[in-house]
């Protein structure tokens, strides 16, 4: 079954528009949806914990093994932080961008909104269910997180794994924004929603389809 049409959308008897977001304020609309809680945003809270406490304990350890004249561990880990917070951010929003060209979207725009740090991919007025959306937003997660723990499996051996491991539990961050958006599918859980951007606006629109009375 095709998705409706934006026109078919902004029809008040077949449809509801649930959210309008404005890309600026991405920030805060995520922030908002992630303290609305819900099933999948406690699994993320949990794992994201997880990955804190991992990271924090690998920066600990390395530290550590500096100050005992073993600085190879933490160069691995400051190696990662700056692969992270530059290179990483640009495989995050080209994985989603894939995962849209997979979905049908003829075209994708990158985009970044650096004061605020926000980065983003997006295919203009290109309209997507929530399976499609699910997909889209979960792709970077999964796809680091097999990579990093191929890594972790091959080199646990060696000091490169601190590497690997600082990597996974930074990228877990990056995340947040894809969950709280994703957030919105499940918290509709039998509702029927449908997203779109609009570029020359800089805003996304979140559409439900209005149950059949008889």
């Amino acid at each position: 079954m095709t998705n409706p049409g934006i026109n078919e959308l902004q029809n008040d008897e077949q449809f509801e528009l649930v959210a309008e977001l404005d890309h600026k304020e991405i920030k805060e609309f995520v922030l908002d949806q992630l303290s609305s809680g819900g099933k999948l945003v406690k699994f993320y809270m949990v794992y994201q914990l997880l990955m804190v406490l991992i990271g924090l304990f690998v920066f600990v350890w390395a530290t550590v093994q500096a100050f005992k004249n073993n600085a190879v561990p933490l160069i691995y880990v400051l190696a990662a932080l700056l692969f992270s917070f530059s290179f990483l951010i640009v495989i995050h929003e080209l994985l989603h961008g894939i995962a849209l060209k997979q979905m049908g979207a003829p075209k994708v725009n990158y985009g970044a909104y650096l004061k605020k740090f926000i980065f983003y991919a997006e295919a203009d007025q290109h309209v997507m269910n929530k399976k499609e959306f699910t997909i889209i937003a979960l792709t970077p997660l999964v796809v680091v997180k097999i990579v990093t723990l191929l890594g972790l499996i091959l080199f646990y051996k060696h000091p490169v794994v601190f590497l690997f491991m600082t990597i996974m539990c930074t990228h877990s961050l990056f995340c947040a924004g894809d969950i709280g958006l994703l957030a919105l599918f499940y918290k509709n859980e039998k509702a029927e929603l449908f997203t779109y951007d609009v570029k020359s606006e800089k805003k996304s629109y979140f559409f439900k389809r209005k149950e059949c009375r008889n």
